[in-house]
């Protein structure tokens, strides 16, 4: 495995950047234990010996004989020459040399025309991208042209073959599935692609064609580098042919499996799904950090399925509680794995990218699958909640008991919930499970379910949940309430799996369907007057015998932003309630407000069931609550 210590940004490093090495980690899926902690699921190749790791190939010898006498001769006697990233040439601009972690000049003589020849004549043909190589070595010679296009520039950049960069993902490739590579410019991908081709060529004697735009996989010259193993390339006369290239090697070359650096255009895209679709596994890299990058790119958005707008039916908008314009995914996604590489030993993957996309498109940020190596070089898994760093472990079922909104008691099951938990071998079984976390809207609720076992999931003290049916309600009103109340309740979209239907009262009138189903699997039915807060509360607590208690009110819980006026205005309304109107009878008018904040305030009274107007004329409307 791989090691580094570097004090600059990973977007300074170059893809081939030199690293120290250790011990080598791969694991395959064959010995690759898993081992359940308190923190995080670890996963370690505990079967396999560890052999010593082979030092990194650089041919640095031969990127530093093309440069000019004075900055080889400087660069040679530097004690850090080992690890060089790369050269920066620029005319009138003095020569500059990065490291690790630091950047220096290597003379007080500006660049002129004169050294930028010496270079360049000692190179390959520069191609349409504007990159050249040296012939059986990894480096990249990038130039920068002025608008006569003539060389004004080069980045003379170090390219190094390092074994064992994959580790983390070696159980992976070994599957044979289609694997996607994300990151940032300098965090690794080419280093990890050339890594896997030899991988799967050598090691699981697999036929492997690669497309090398840039000569950047297998270095410049007819001869590929000995890094790719036996895997064969295919070099690209323009980039702009590169799709062309693609179908070729699938068409002439019969191979198993195809590596492909920089998918970048819509053809290269199509071509791809093509490759996909006639059962050859792909391995590829493609411009973006994350997956929703991807979403956002219309070039690029077919290697995950392509994205369409699409009108649903007045039931489904319903059962989804969602507008009836939505995005969905068009197609299967080309690749069936996606790795966004964060760091270069932290890596997140996404094993079911159909799961992730499908679950981005509703507005749900799914749950991450950390892979980092620890000190002793073993791979170390770990599921994180979105945008929290939280990890989700199996936690412990001795919970802390329920929390009180109001004074919350624990619930008994319904009769109907206990009679239909008796099939199961006379037990009365948990009422469903919830991830042991506080429910956010952010986190996707039924994928992060997956990521656990069924039986060890609790509600967020510990306590047996409920797993709720929705119909007809919006989704994000129902987890705010779950959210701010901390309720054990899990939202699903099986009525199969749900241990309690909430619907709106209009639409389960007006379905005699649902009714029937939810009678035939003994399935509770709760009915709310209208989608808003205060009715979905108390619904919600009667389902969970819940006290309800108005006097026990969380004001968050009305207000939508979070913003100072919003709690300014609810707080005046909780203060007149509770001081003016219930203890002595008398209706009070509040200080005007737009009508967003009235609405809140609308909601606060009926929470504590009482009546409100608004009266007035814009811009002194305000709202008036009544005693009961």
């Amino acid at each position: 495995m791989v090691s580094y210590s570097n004090d600059r940004s990973d977007d300074e490093l170059g893809d081939n950047a030199p690293l120290e090495t250790t011990n080598d980690i791969s694991a395959t899926s064959d010995n690759l234990a898993v081992e359940f902690s308190p923190t995080k699921l670890e996963g370690t190749a505990s079967n396999q010996s560890v052999p010593a790791q082979a030092p990194p190939i650089d041919d640095l010898d031969q990127l530093l004989s093309i440069l000019p006498p004075s900055i080889r001769a400087r660069l040679i006697q530097h004690p850090q020459h080992q690890n060089l990233i790369e050269v920066v040439l620029d005319l009138g601009r003095l020569p500059e040399a990065r490291f690790y972690d630091s950047a220096e000049y290597l003379s007080e003589e500006p660049v002129t025309h004169a050294d930028l020849d010496h270079c360049i004549k000692r190179v390959g043909s520069f191609g349409g991208d504007n990159r050249a190589g040296i012939e059986k070595t990894l480096h990249r010679i990038s130039a920068i042209r002025n608008r006569s296009g003539e060389v004004i520039g080069l980045t003379c950049r170090v390219g190094r073959a390092i074994f064992g960069t994959i580790g983390m993902i070696r159980d992976l490739v070994e599957t044979g599935r289609s694997i996607l590579m994300l990151g940032r410019p300098g965090v690794g991908k080419t280093t990890a692609l050339r890594e896997i081709a030899r991988v799967l060529a050598d090691d699981l004697q697999k036929r492997v064609v690669i497309i090398d735009t840039s000569n950047e996989i297998a270095g410049d010259g007819d001869i590929p580098h000995p890094a790719i193993g036996r895997a064969r390339r295919m070099q690209v006369a323009r980039p702009e042919e590169q799709h062309r290239v693609m179908i070729e090697a699938v068409e002439n070359h019969m191979p198993e499996v195809i590596v492909i650096d920089e998918i970048g255009t819509e053809l290269e895209a199509l071509a791809a799904r093509t490759i996909a679709e006639r059962g050859v596994q792909l391995v590829g890299t493609a411009h973006g950090n994350r997956l929703e990058n991807l979403i956002k790119n219309p070039t690029l958005s077919d290697l995950i399925g392509g994205i369409q707008s699409v009108t649903l039916g007045d039931e489904e908008a319903r059962r989804r509680g969602s507008q009836k314009s939505v995005l969905e995914r068009k197609a299967p996604p080309t690749f069936d794995i996606a790795v966004e590489m964060l760091e270069r030993q932290r890596w997140a993957v996404h094993d079911d990218v159909t799961v992730t996309i499908d679950n981005l498109l509703r507005g749900r940020q799914p749950g991450l699958q950390i892979r980092t190596v620890d000190e002793n070089q073993k791979v170390v898994i770990t599921h994180e909640l979105p945008g929290s760093g939280r990890e989700v472990s199996k936690p412990s079922r001795s919970g802390l008991g329920w929390r009180a909104a109001g004074q919350m008691v624990p619930p008994t099951p319904s009769p109907a919930i206990a009679q239909r938990s008796l099939g199961n071998g006379g037990n009365v079984r948990p009422l469903g499970q919830v991830f042991g976390s506080k429910p956010t809207t952010d986190p996707m609720f039924a994928h992060l379910l997956d990521l656990v076992d069924d039986g060890d999931i609790v509600g967020p003290n510990g306590e047996d949940a409920v797993r709720l049916y929705p119909y007809g309600l919006s989704r994000h009103q129902l987890e705010r309430v779950i959210q701010t109340l901390h309720m054990p309740v899990v939202i699903t979209k099986d009525l199969d799996d749900a241990d309690a239907v909430l619907a709106l009262r209009s639409h389960a009138k007006a379905q005699a369907k649902l009714k029937h189903m939810a009678q035939g699997r003994q399935i509770p039915v709760h009915l709310v007057k209208s989608n808003s807060i205060p009715q979905i509360t108390r619904a919600l607590q009667r389902l969970l015998d819940m006290d309800d208690n108005p006097a026990a009110v969380d004001l968050g819980l009305f207000s939508h932003s979070g913003g100072d006026d919003e709690l300014e205005a609810l707080e005046e309304a909780r203060l007149a309630v509770e001081q003016i109107v219930i203890p002595q009878g008398q209706p009070v008018e509040l200080l005007p407000r737009s009508a967003h904040i009235r609405k809140m305030q609308h909601e606060l009274a009926e929470h504590y069931r009482l009546k409100s107007l608004s009266c007035g004329e814009e811009p002194n409307r305000r709202l008036r609550i009544y005693p009961a």
